[in-house]
């Protein structure tokens, strides 16, 4: 008997091997771009989640302020001003304001001070005794006599500025955004528009 010892090569099969590599390997790349794509989805929502929660903690927490008069020359001056649009409920002890200006002397004045005096609108000068506001309501417009004269330390008041003098008013909240506006001076008579 003949036996045949021949052997051959099977190549269909090394063919098969091959592309069982090659897919492998494709699937492998696929996951790895897939979770890069993931990560980079999931850093994206958090980048733009923390950039909308501090633009609604800055806006839902400041003063826009409607119009300052003189009040009183050598005193105060009368601020007209509600919470920005989508304003939350602010305490007014959490305002506070600021006043900066160089007097007629040339010297540097700093005033500051609150705004728990702050009233409603429809409240000013009624003589009913209800005091001032606790807390600053969306909505609402109120009212504020600001003292910008704190007596012999310093004085930002319309008298000691002087006529086309001019003041830095900023307004702060504890949790929320700043308010700035320049007052200016163009007559220091009682109910002047300076802003």
């Amino acid at each position: 008997m003949k036996t045949n010892n021949q052997i051959k090569n099977d190549e269909i099969g090394s063919i098969g091997i091959g592309a069982m590599i090659v897919f492998i390997a494709l699937i492998l790349v696929a996951a790895v771009a897939s979770a890069v794509i993931i990560q980079t989805g999931e850093k994206l929502q958090q980048n733009a989640q923390q950039s909308g929660s501090d633009t609604q903690q800055e806006i839902s927490g400041k003063i826009s302020i409607n119009s300052v008069f003189v009040f009183d020359p050598d005193d105060s001056f009368l601020v007209y001003f509600e919470t920005a649009p989508g304003s939350e409920i602010i305490p007014a002890a959490d305002v506070q304001f600021q006043l900066t200006c160089e007097d007629t002397n040339g010297n540097y004045e700093y005033v500051s001070g609150d705004f728990t005096a702050a009233d409603d609108v429809d409240d000013i000068g009624d003589g009913d005794g209800d005091g001032a506001v606790t807390n600053l309501l969306p909505g609402v417009s109120y009212s504020l006599v600001m003292d910008a004269d704190t007596g012999a330390t310093s004085s930002c008041d319309a008298t000691s500025v002087g006529v086309n003098g001019d003041i830095t008013f900023w307004i702060h909240v504890g949790s929320g955004g700043s308010t700035y506006e320049t007052l200016y001076i163009s007559d220091a008579t009682r109910g002047s528009l300076v802003i």
